[in-house]
Formats: C-alpha cells, structure tokens, sequence
C-alpha cells in the first residue's frame, strides 16, 4: 500500500489546494501534505524487504486488460525518495515567494508530485502513461500562468515538444499492446513480447519510444526548449522539472525501453549514445559561455544527464550502479543551485552574472554553502556525484556494447573538465572579487534558507561517504537490467573485433552461470550474417529467458 499512498496523498491534497484561499494557509497546506509524503517514502524504505507492502495489482479497465498495478523495486524507491525530500525543499526554499493565486499554484505543484510518483511505480503502460501526462500538465499552467514575460512562448515550445513525444509513445505502446500474447499493458507482457517482435519493428519502436524520453532528459537535439523554460519559469517550477521530471526520462529508458526493446536497443545504442555525447559537449561548451544564472544550471544539467544516458546504454554492472546512484545525486546537487540562483535573484533582481560580485562578503554562509555544492556539481571526490560519476566512466570504458567505448569515454571526461571550468568561473565572478554598487548591501540568508542549504550539503557529504545503501537498495535492479541486457554486454555484431574473433568476448564483472553458458554460442553467432544473427539471437534469447525463470523459481 505503500506506493498508493505515495500517489493518493499529494493527489488528493492538490485537489484540495484549489479550495484554499488564503496564501499563507496554502503553503502550510502543501508543506504538511509534502512531509507526510516524505514520512510515507521513508516508511517504504524501511520496508524494502517486505514486498506485500511495497505493490498493489488492482482492477481498472478491465475491457482493456489494464490494471492498476504499482510496485516499489530499488530504482522506485530512490526515485521516489528524491520526490517526496525534494517538494518539502522547494517549498520550504521559496517559503518567502508571493504568488496571485498562491492555492492555484500549490494544488498544481502537488498534483505535479502525485504524476511523478505515479510514473516511478507504475507496473501498467497504460498506467505509467496516465502518470506521465498527469505529472506534466501541470506543469504547462504553473509556468504559463507563473512564468516570466516570455512565458507564453517557452511554454508553447514545452507543450509541442513534449505533446509530440507523449503521442509517438502512445502509439509505441498500443503497437506493442497488440502483440502481448494476452493483450495485456503489463510490465511483464510488455517485456515478453520482445521474443515476437521483429528487428524492423523493434527498431521504429525504439525511436518511438526512446524521442518521448529524450525529450524529457533531455538530450541534443531534444534540448531547445530546456533553457528558455527554465528561465522563464517560477523559481519552485524550475526546481521540479530540473530536479525531478528530468528523471522520468532516465528512468523510462531503465524500465519500459531496454528491457522491453532489447534488439532495437542494440541496433541504436551508439547512435543514441552519441547524441548524449554531443549534447554533452555542446552544452557544456554554452555554459561557459553564459551571463545568466539560470541558463548556466540549465546547461549544465544537460551535461550531467547526458553523462547518465551514455552510461545506460553501456549496459555495464558498475555504469548501472552508478545510474542510480547518480539518479538521486544529480537531483539533489541541481535543487541546490537553483536555491541559490533563486536567492540572488530575490535580493538583487538579477541573474546577470557580470552585475555580480562579491557576494561573500556580504552573505558568507551563501558562499560556503554554494561553493559545496558547486564542488559536488564537478564531481569532487568525498562529494556524491563523485561516486557515480566514478561508476559511470568506469561502466563506458569497460563495455563491450559499443566499439566506441574509449571516445565515450575521453569526451565524458572532457566535459568533467570544462564543468569544472563553467562552476569555479560563477564562483570566483558572483561571490569574490570586487563588490560593486548593486552587491554592496548584500545580507545574508534567512535561517529557513540556511536550513534547507544545510541539508543538502549533509545530503552531499553522506552520500559522497557512504554510498552503501543506494547500492545495497538497487542490487536487484542492476541485477535485472544486466539480465535483460545481457545479450549486448556479451557480443556486439557491429565490432570488427568480435566479428572475426580477434580477442576473446569480455564478461562481466560477475557473470551468472547462464551469462557463461551463452557466451560460447554469442560468439559463434556474432560471426554470421546479420539475418542469421537476428534469428539466432532471438532463440537464444528466448532460451536464457526461460533458464533464468528456472533459476528464480
């Protein structure tokens, strides 16, 4: 029950908001429905071991054989987390923001949340798309109505982009619906279908899918309406889709497109892989660039998940766990900066970059608290992001899912580097250096600022420390995902050096005994024409599946 009340909470406390019209008894109504969320979350996490606790296979349209089925795995559970500790932060942070309307835009705010938790524990396509307009749509009034001047145009640049990704992945999902032997949205039906499908259709379904969630991540060319949004929206609006939605594509492509499209991701994961490279180059090479604050976070968290993508489909144990590591680490980190960027903005009136300057004179604590955060940002060793960033680089380079392990990984690392860059230069121009007239009254921050600050930082530094219990919490996941993707890890037809046998098929880091069993027979088979390896792999394919169905049971 769990997950239901992850969704029902802030559910019915947005619908609810609508009726308050007092400000100051909206924001307490969305921040006692938020902490209880929060309470709820942590609950399940201590519940991790007791499944009947964590789903819920309910009746719901059965005329369509889809149910209302959720469950918590280790994935959920972080992501869920992340959601349920990041809205108590942002509404807390913006505690001192007026809003015309302030119930409106707190009832939008959770319902937003309730989408979010929907789409991270949704079993059901069907569901999980319900979910996922669910936790959009809110966001389209909350940026429309709360935005900047320029609002109507970022807005309408969001809703085309994402409308048009939403529709390719309904079709993607109806198409897949009708090849479920039992005509079923479920997980399972969905993940079993990739025995039928064939390597055309797996491959146009990819893109189907794969277009929807890159949009969201979002990745190049994907990206153009990131920026003017995030600049134009509310300071908690920006938050939440920064912070958290972006998730919602990472985590689409763990659960709903490898595992299901296994083929099709084979045959495009450099291709998609290189598009996470160059728009993390490209938007590291904008950050540098940039005098806005808000368009250097922006740019910035485009890097970082492109870094996520191209571990994803290196399908590689330690490059998954640092996946998921990094999934609640990148939240976290960014929250934190656009805290900070929204607190200068409230003092001073701008983001310019070259209006500022020594801030830290004036506001010390803001300054050691940001530069923290910064730090992990880069990826600083005892920070969090360096852990999974850690994994990540080293999941790229030891794959054999791709040939181009080793440039992955140089252009990975050359936009370490320039994040490096683009961090230490706002740094060193907003809060050292020499103050000027607009810098000079600077104050610090209010101790409800201080606070929430604070524990990000600790967040941080503990995860950065002592990463154990996110490892120990996705065991599991990374399990399933390596199995499902086990098939890439092992050969890879398009490697010239697989192909003619040059060097022997490298395994994983700890490889089952089925994983072993196969090995031998992948490397025959990645020696034949490309229709014979289709067919080939789709048997033994087929084969491992029922194997490792013999093993859990």
């Amino acid at each position: 029950m769990v997950p239901v009340f992850l969704i029902l909470i802030p559910l019915l406390s947005g619908l609810a908001g609508f009726f308050i019209k007092n400000s100051s008894n909206a924001k307490l109504w969305s921040l006692l429905a938020s902490v209880i969320t929060l309470l709820v979350s942590l609950t399940g996490l201590f519940l991790s071991k007791d499944n009947t606790h964590l789903s819920l296979n309910a009746e719901w349209l059965s005329s369509l054989n889809s149910r209302f089925s959720v469950g918590l795995d280790g994935m959920g559970q972080v992501l869920c987390f992340l959601t349920a500790l990041g809205f108590p932060v942002i509404f807390i942070a913006t505690w001192r923001e007026d809003y015309k309307n302030a119930g409106n835009f707190h009832a939008l705010m959770l319902l937003s949340q309730a989408g979010l938790m929907g789409v991270f524990v949704a079993s059901d396509a069907l569901l999980f798309y319900f979910f996922w307009e669910l936790a959009l749509i809110p966001v389209y009034f909350l940026c429309s109505q709360w935005g900047g001047e320029k609002r109507i145009q970022a807005t309408f640049k969001f809703f085309i982009y994402t409308f048009i990704g939403s529709l390719l992945m309904l079709v993607g999902i109806i198409y897949i619906y009708f090849h479920t032997k039992d005509h079923s949205f479920s997980l399972a039906s969905f993940q079993a279908v990739r025995s039928v499908l064939t390597s055309q259709e797996q491959s146009w379904l990819f893109w189907l899918f794969f277009v929807a969630f890159a949009i969201k991540m979002p990745i190049f060319p994907f990206h153009t309406w990131q920026p003017d949004l995030y600049e134009q929206s509310p300071a908690a609006a920006t938050m939440v889709l920064s912070g958290i939605m972006v998730k919602m594509g990472l985590f689409g492509l763990i659960r709903w497109l490898a595992p299901v499209l296994p083929l099709g991701t084979w045959l495009w994961g450099d291709t998609a892989s290189g598009l996470c490279v160059i728009g993390m180059i490209y938007a590291s090479l904008l950050a540098m660039q940039q005098d806005d604050l808000k368009r250097l976070v922006a740019y910035s968290s485009i890097a970082h998940i492109g870094l996520m993508g191209v571990a994803i489909f290196a399908t590689t144990q330690s490059g998954m766990q640092g996946v998921m590591i990094q999934l609640f680490n990148h939240g976290i980190n960014i929250i934190g900066l656009w805290v900070v960027v929204y607190l200068i903005e409230r003092q001073f009136h701008t983001r310019k970059i070259s209006e500022l300057g020594g801030l830290a004179q004036g506001a010390p604590v803001l300054a050691i608290l940001l530069v923290i955060v910064a730090l992990a940002n880069i990826a600083l060793p005892l920070t969090n992001a360096f852990i999974g960033e850690f994994l990540m680089f080293n999941g790229i380079y030891s794959s054999v899912a791709t040939q181009y392990n080793v440039v992955f990984t140089v252009a990975a690392a050359v936009c370490i580097i320039l994040s490096a860059v683009y961090m230490l230069n706002l740094i060193q121009k907003v809060f050292y250096g020499d103050s000027n007239p607009l810098t000079l009254k600077a104050r610090d921050i209010r101790p409800n600022e201080k606070f929430i600050l604070a524990l990000i930082v600790m967040l941080i530094l503990a995860a950065g420390i002592y990463p154990k219990p996110f490892f120990d919490l996705t065991k599991e996941t990374v399990t399933m995902y390596r199995e499902y993707c086990f098939w890439r890890s092992c050969t890879h037809q398009r490697s010239p050096s697989l192909r003619h046998g040059s060097k022997p098929i490298r395994e994983w880091d700890q490889p089952s005994h089925q994983a072993a069993r196969y090995r031998g027979e992948f490397v025959l088979i990645s020696r034949r024409p490309p229709q014979k390896v289709i067919r080939l792999f789709r048997l033994k394919l087929l084969q491992m599946q029922q194997g490792l169905l013999q093993t859990r049971h």
